[in-house]
């Protein structure tokens, strides 16, 4: 078996044409800016406006804005996201673990031009070097973080990177999606690019959902190559995913359905979870 999310990689954005990232951009856009989290262009044009007008220099309050407008994508995939809020304005970091994903974010920066900087790193060990404004992790990524360590180390390394009054906007998906949803189920798409068989097997008593992925690539003269990959992840309740932010030293804002974006019930699939900067510890605060 291949490592999760190397040949998946080349086809990921055709099979998951579906996720409404311009949805995401936008609820996140409304977030940001509601906790005056402003774009780098935005906020570095109000810094030398205020300091004119004042009749002194505005060197400072640029660098801050700098930081301030710097958002961390983490989990970024193949980069979508991350092209989207750039456009938005502001200064965009990508993370991601998989060498593969982070090749597509490259070829699509080197098309667009867009200066975003991709970063190979575990989320686990997240390593910056600086301060952000805020960091989003869409698409059910931190339910890769398997134990609750594993979950309160990242997002601690988010807090003490995060500016002071920071944003942290993640989703999650639920135990109620894995166990009456997507567990032991099969999901199969065919296309003339390729085909896919994804299974799913959830183990009710660890909570893990392992995806075993079976990929049917064109390989030339009408032969399909055939790879699988596996990837685990771990349902979470909401009463864990809030533990786990306040144990991180986060301040835990709300939590909304991901469908619905109104209050989260019973049955919520996924979950996005708002979170706010509180105080820095550790060798990682900067």
């Amino acid at each position: 078996m291949s490592e999760a999310y190397s040949e998946f990689a080349g086809v990921y954005d055709l099979f998951m044409e579906d996720v409404p990232y311009t949805q995401w951009r936008d609820f996140l856009l409304t977030e940001l800016k509601e906790r005056h989290i402003l774009p780098v262009r935005e906020a570095c044009d109000n810094a030398i406006r205020q300091a004119e007008n004042e009749g002194r220099e505005a060197t400072e309050e640029v660098l801050l804005s700098q930081e301030k407008g710097t958002v961390l994508d983490l989990g970024c995939g193949t980069g979508t996201l991350s092209e989207l809020l750039y456009d938005a304005g502001y200064d965009v970091i990508g993370v991601d673990l998989s060498a593969a994903m982070l090749g597509k974010a490259m070829e699509k920066k080197e098309n667009s031009g867009r200066q975003i900087l991709y970063l190979m790193q575990d989320m686990t060990e997240l390593e910056l070097y600086g301060t952000i404004g805020a960091c989003v992790s869409v698409c059910d990524s931190v339910n890769y973080l398997l134990t609750e360590e594993e979950m309160v180390k990242t997002f601690s390394l988010v807090n003490n990177y995060l500016y002071p009054g920071g944003v942290f906007i993640f989703d999650f998906n639920t135990v109620y999606k894995y166990e009456r949803i997507i567990g032991e189920s099969t999901i199969a798409e065919n296309r003339e690019e390729g085909s896919f068989i994804w299974e799913n097997y959830y183990d009710p008593d660890t909570r893990i959902n392992e995806y075993d992925l079976t990929l049917f690539l064109p390989a030339g003269d009408g032969l399909f190559r055939r790879t699988t990959e596996t990837h685990y992840q771990r349902g979470y309740t909401l009463e864990e995913i809030k533990s786990y932010v306040e144990k991180a030293g986060l301040i835990f804002e709300k939590a909304l359905d991901s469908d619905t974006m109104e209050e989260v019930t019973e049955i919520s699939e996924r979950i996005v979870v708002i979170a706010r900067e509180h105080g820095k510890s550790g060798e990682h605060g900067k």
